[in-house]
């Protein structure tokens, strides 16, 4: 079959023309200014830099570059900080029989360190602070590894050394230029668009290599083809591009009449007709969609149509937002906002610099007839210039004057405009905020921390999670003896980065300060300063501090008992000086007794005393002596009874105390 002969699949023109309007939109709207702004990243100079046709100067300051690194180095910080342990899994499941979810963990940071993922990562971070989103494609492979092995050989009674074959399942992560990416314009994230697409350049060995695999159809000559270089602007056009092929890969949504007729035209014409009947003729393509992957060679040869191999039907791109526009698909970088800034930085500079070059090199007058026949006047250290008479009447200098600061300083301005824009920091601004105010500083720092970690929660939200997430469900599906189908819960475990982990570390460090060394409050801060802190050796550090605060048991132990010891010493003195209490409280009671009683022992010795002059008729004697026997009676029975009386009061009181 020749390309003459070749008809081109009703799904195929279905897919570019979808493709081909996203492209108009993203181009109308971004593509030049990505462009521009990938020139400045990169330093690279451009004749629309140029403010005044007098300008000579070809420089681009590093001012963006500068900010675009120091963002993206935080922003790795942040995700990378803690080492290869850049997410965590828990089970979603109440499930008595779990399976080792650390393994699971341990098993997927191994797997992602071969598929060189972190790399991956970092290159989406540096694209997404350039063109404003980070992009990138989740792509599924297996992988032949060549491991030493043990083969023993019986009939020789030895054991070989060679090496064993191994397949292995990988799951691998693919950044994404956003000039080779296309999305439908109306969705503001890849799940809910009707679809989209990868456009870019492959060398024709790896087609043809897909080819003889069967994971494409085998189709035509695919070396004549005119190579668009749009797909690669940064790059040199040269003759190598003969040997690639232009690739379209498109992730969404299919009319599924088109999948299932590809190869019968009569009920591919009535399905449409029935359903042009039914929705009209612009809707009728979009009446019965199914989630599928289509793979267009040179924009004309279907090399793969198919319904999503995924379980989980969901689509292999991840994409998020350097700094969030609401409602739409592309967001700001860091490129986007400094741009201004940047600008007027080259153009201070570039004026400041031809001013040196003028006033080092004055423009010069001079009498043309008075110099040699065919004498060209170029001014060069060295140079002899011969002239027909008296050099200093001949030649004359234009005196433009000394030149001043004044743009330099305006750039350093615009500098500090351009860092106040993007929510960066230099070394020289740091050190010049350190010397002033800690207040101030700590206000500065933390808005750029603010700033940052929105672009933070988007990247773990938008990118981070779905793709851990996307990747889990593809070692479940392809890989199920080491990745056990379970609905695992993944979360980022990003901390803080260089800057925000260097403030805290100053907070932590004024809190100390106001500390005792004996509150108990100072391990825990100990603890959190070693935690933020860029030691190698931090965990250990900490395991250290934490047996430091454990208390001895033999301490613990002694302490118990000298405790126990004051107690019962605390008990014995308490008892005595209860009994004490009790003893004074009984005499106090026995006192007030014999006072009541007094009055009446008075009474009795009074009437004994008065009755002694009382006479009996018969003998008064006689009578007096009964009369006294009697009180002393009286006294002696009223005396037991105040005694008995003071004894149950006594014990009464004993009784209550």
């Amino acid at each position: 079959m020749n390309n003459e002969s070749y008809t081109v699949n009703p799904l195929v023109s279905w897919v570019l023309g979808q493709c081909d309007q996203w492209k108009v939109h993203r181009d109308t709207n971004y593509l030049d200014k990505w462009q521009e702004y990938e020139r400045l990243f990169r330093g690279i100079f451009d004749a629309a830099d140029k403010t005044r046709d007098s300008e000579r100067a070809k420089i681009i300051t590093p001012a963006l570059q500068q900010a675009i690194e120091s963002h993206t180095a935080e922003i790795e910080e942040a995700v990378f900080g803690r080492g290869e342990k850049f997410f965590d899994i828990t089970d979603n499941l109440i499930d008595p029989q779990k399976v080792d979810i650390q393994l699971i963990r341990n098993q997927m940071l191994e797997d992602f360190k071969k598929g060189n993922v972190r790399k991956a990562v970092s290159d989406i971070i540096l694209l997404s602070a350039i063109y404003g989103n980070g992009i990138g494609e989740i792509i599924v492979y297996e992988k032949k590894e060549l491991i030493p092995a043990m083969q023993p050989v019986v009939e020789m009674g030895i054991t070989a050394v060679g090496v064993q074959e191994k397949t292995r399942f990988c799951v691998g992560l693919k950044p994404i230029t956003p000039y080779n990416f296309l999305i439908d314009p109306s969705a503001s994230n890849v799940q809910e668009a009707l679809g989209c697409a990868i456009e870019e350049l492959v060398s024709i060995h790896s087609v043809v290599s897909a080819m003889e695999s069967g994971v494409y159809e085998t189709v035509p000559d695919l070396s004549q083809y005119a190579i668009e270089t749009d797909l690669e602007p940064s790059q040199e056009v040269s003759d190598y591009q003969e040997n690639r092929v232009k690739i379209l890969r498109y992730y969404g949504l299919i009319p599924k009449y088109m999948l299932d007729n590809q190869d019968d035209s009569e009920k591919f014409e009535e399905v449409f007709n029935k359903q042009a009947d039914e929705y009209g003729t612009q809707a009728a393509d979009y009446s019965d969609l199914v989630e599928g992957i289509v793979v267009i060679a040179n924009d004309q040869y279907l090399l793969k149509a198919e319904e999503s191999p995924y379980m989980m039907k969901d689509r292999p791109i991840v994409s998020f937002q350097n700094d969030s526009v609401p409602n739409r698909f592309w967001g700001r970088g860091i490129a986007e906002k400094g741009y201004n800034m940047q600008k007027a930085i080259d153009a201070q500079v570039r004026s400041h610099l031809d001013s040196v070059a003028l006033a080092t090199v004055p423009m010069m007058a001079m009498d043309a007839t008075r110099l040699p026949r065919g004498a060209r006047f170029e001014v060069k250290p060295g140079k002899t210039i011969l002239t027909n008479g008296n050099p200093a009447e001949i030649l004359y200098p234009f005196k433009i004057g000394s030149v001043d600061g004044s743009n330099i300083n305006t750039a350093t301005s615009f500098m500090n405009m351009l860092l106040m824009a993007t929510g960066t920091i230099d070394s020289s601004s740091l050190q010049a905020m350190t010397t002033a105010e800690g207040a101030g500083l700590s206000v500065a720092l933390s808005s750029i921390i603010k700033k940052n970690k929105r672009t933070l929660i988007n990247f773990q939200e938008q990118f981070l999670i779905p793709f851990v997430t996307k990747s889990a469900h593809r070692f479940m599906q392809f890989d199920p003896e080491r990745y056990p189908a379970q609905d695992f819960i993944f979360t980022p475990s990003s901390n803080l980065g260089i800057i925000a982990r260097e403030h805290e570390q100053m907070q932590f460090m004024n809190l100390l300060k106001t500390l005792g060394a004996e509150s108990p409050i100072v391990p825990l801060v100990l603890s959190a300063i070693i935690e933020n802190s860029s030691l190698n050796n931090r965990e250990q550090l900490i395991q250290q501090l934490q047996q430091m605060m454990q208390p001895n048991p033999q301490e613990a132990q002694s302490q118990q008992a000298a405790i126990q010891l004051q107690l019962q010493k605390a008990q014995l003195e308490l008892a005595d000086l209860q009994a004490d209490v009790q003893l004074k409280q009984a005499k106090a009671q026995g006192e007030a007794v014999e006072t009541q009683l007094k009055p009446v022992e008075t009474q009795a010795k009074v009437a004994a005393s008065a009755s002694k002059y009382l006479g009996d008729a018969d003998d008064p004697t006689k009578e007096f002596e009964r009369r006294i026997k009697l009180a002393n009676v009286a006294l002696k029975e009223k005396d037991i009874d105040t005694k008995a009386r003071i004894a149950e009061l006594q014990l009464q009181a004993s009784r209550n105390t």
